[in-house]
């Protein structure tokens, strides 16, 4: 528990003092993210939030490199295969949505990179994440990720290697995504993410503490590196927690794609290496939600010329409605945490069964 305090706090500290310094070398250099403007969606509160810096998402990519690496410092512990894949995957991601970050700052238009470029760059760094993810064999004959669909356990649905590949692809890109249309509205996404990352916490800690022996036959988890998953998911939820002070309405930073496909990045690769992919749809419950709002509205549309929201992501159909900002962020969360309550209550009652 050493290691995944001691992430978890210092992760919260570097995030925290870290954000207002980078907060004022955005200002003093103007680096402001271009407000988009439509005759869709014009919400009045909206204007007021040009010129308040981006790329806040630095300071927590960081936040979570130093913290695992000072973790296992203090605790004089190697680092593991997964651990560092999952921290691949979040520099892999973040990198991508810095160079879509840069071109929105630097030529002042809310459209950073293509569509297709900011996609190519997701893909590339999702395959290598899930082609290493097989690899890395320890002497319990246990790679990071498994063949296996996984709920919890292993399901005996097992796919082949290229097909589980694709698999992850789909999940990263998902996840990613998914953060990305739901960083909206200050505090939403940051908060939402820090409630799920402190569940895989738990996870990892539980199946750390309840690992498979090679005398086990059943009940016990044959998952790799169940704590060094849940000492990324500290460092992951401390960063957030530490950029939310700062995030929080009214924004002083936005973190940008730099934070929010890292973030969706950390909850993408912590499903798949804890084994727990299907959970993903509670446990990143509010992310489904708001991702599955854009495939409804643009679907509808493209069938039937009507729209079923008034504007998607799902967040901005109730501010045209007329909720405040900080309404719709506290009732976002509540929602993000009770299906994360039920999705470790069917984690605990899996565990029960088994």
């Amino acid at each position: 528990m050493k290691l995944v305090l001691t992430s978890g706090a210092v992760s919260l500290f570097l995030t925290l003092f870290f954000t207002p310094w980078l907060i004022k070398i955005l200002r003093r250099h103007g680096y402001s993210q271009a407000i988009k403007e439509s005759g869709e969606f014009n919400y009045p509160e909206h204007s007021g939030k040009r010129g308040t810096p981006s790329m806040g998402g630095v300071s927590m990519v960081l936040g979570v490199l130093v913290a695992y690496t000072a973790a296992h410092l203090v605790a004089g512990r190697g680092v593991s295969a997964s651990g560092l894949l999952v921290l691949f995957l979040v520099a892999g991601l973040g990198l991508v949505g810095f160079a879509d970050d840069y071109i929105k700052i630097f030529k002042q238009r809310s459209l950073g990179l293509r569509a297709s470029t900011k996609f190519g760059g997701q893909t590339v760094v999702a395959i290598a994440f899930a082609v290493m993810a097989l690899q890395f064999e320890n002497d319990a004959g246990l790679t990071p990720a498994s063949r296996a669909i996984s709920v919890v356990r292993d399901t005996p649905i097992v796919l082949p290697a290229v097909v589980l590949v694709i698999w992850v692809f789909l999940i990263v890109a998902a996840a990613s995504n998914g953060v990305n249309l739901t960083d909206g509205l200050d505090g939403l996404a940051a908060g939402a993410a820090a409630m799920t990352f402190a569940a895989y916490v738990l996870i990892g800690v539980w199946k750390f503490g309840n690992a498979c022996t090679i005398q086990d036959v059943g009940g016990c988890y044959s998952t790799r590196d169940p704590l060094d998953l849940a000492v990324v998911a500290a460092a992951l939820m401390g960063a957030c927690i530490g950029f939310l002070w700062w995030n929080a309405p009214p924004a002083k930073i936005f973190m940008g794609d730099t934070g929010s496909l890292a973030i969706g990045g950390g909850i993408a690769g912590l499903a798949v290496l804890s084994r727990t992919e299907i959970l993903l749809l509670l446990t990143g419950g509010l992310f489904v939600v708001i991702t599955l709002s854009v495939i409804l509205q643009v679907g509808s549309f493209k069938l039937t010329g009507k729209r079923i929201f008034k504007m998607a992501p799902l967040q901005h159909h109730f501010e045209l409605l007329g909720w405040l900002e900080e309404t719709i962020v506290i009732r976002f969360w509540i929602i993000a945490a009770l299906s994360i309550g039920l999705g470790l209550g069917l984690f605990y009652a899996e565990w029960l069964r088994g």
